[in-house]
Formats: structure tokens, sequence, C-alpha cells
């Protein structure tokens, strides 16, 4: 009997398992800046921090933070118009802090990067505030 196929298919096991490994960290990593990144932006804008959290609730204190009426979130729940939705309020966010055209398109196709920008940098809330437009 041939074993050198059997040992062969147990070491691209071993292999492909410490890959997945790598890539989970690696996005868990990504996920974890991500979330702190909103955290510290929703502060800033005094917001509680836990809400970035929580699903539906961020939008809705998304929405808020850009003075944006919460009934837009029926919006997101539309394909194809919730990726032009989020690209709006991605701008909006970046407007309300001081931010430009450009920062607002990374917010919206690079979140994951521009969020901790936004939370950990020098910028500042400029927005309203109040009341959510219903």
């Amino acid at each position: 009997m041939n074993w050198y196929p059997l040992i062969l298919a147990q070491g691209d096991d071993a292999a492909a398992a410490g890959s997945a490994a790598v890539v989970f960290i690696v996005q868990m990593i990504i996920l974890i800046g991500f979330i702190a990144g909103l955290w510290m932006t929703f502060q800033k804008a005094g917001k509680p921090g836990w809400a970035a959290i929580i699903p539906i609730y961020n939008l809705v204190v998304m929405l808020d933070i850009v003075n944006k009426p919460i009934w837009w979130i029926i919006l997101f729940l539309i394909p194809c118009v919730n990726f032009i939705m989020a690209i709006i309020v991605a701008m909006e966010m970046a407007k309300v802090f001081g931010k430009g055209a450009g920062f607002g398109l990374g917010l919206a196709f690079l979140p994951f990067i521009f969020y901790p920008i936004l939370g950990f940098g020098d910028a500042k809330y400029q927005g309203g505030g109040g009341a959510p437009q219903y």
C-alpha cells in the first residue's frame, strides 16, 4: 500500500486549516478596528458608543447624527437603493465631521479604514445633533 497520497492529503488539510486560521484572525482584527472606530465616532457625536454594535439601532443613531429622518431605514431594506443610501449617509457623516467628499467616499467604500480614522482622529462633530426627524 502506498502511503504517500494519504500523507500529502493530510499536509494539504493542515495547510488549509492554517490559512483559514490566519484569514480568520485578520478578519477579526479588521472587524474590531471597525467597531472601535464606529464606537468612537458615535461618542464624538454625543451618542452612546455601544450603539455601534446593535444592528438596526446603529443605523438609527447614524441617521440621527447626520440629521436625516428615521424613516430612511426603510430605504436601507430595498435592494440596490440601500447601496445608494449608504453612500449618501457616508457623505453626510463626513460633512457633519468637517470632512470632504473624498473622505465621505472612503467612509462608504472602505469603512473599516475610514471610521477608525474618523473616530480616533482629530475631527470634531459639527452637526446639529437635535431630535431625529420623523
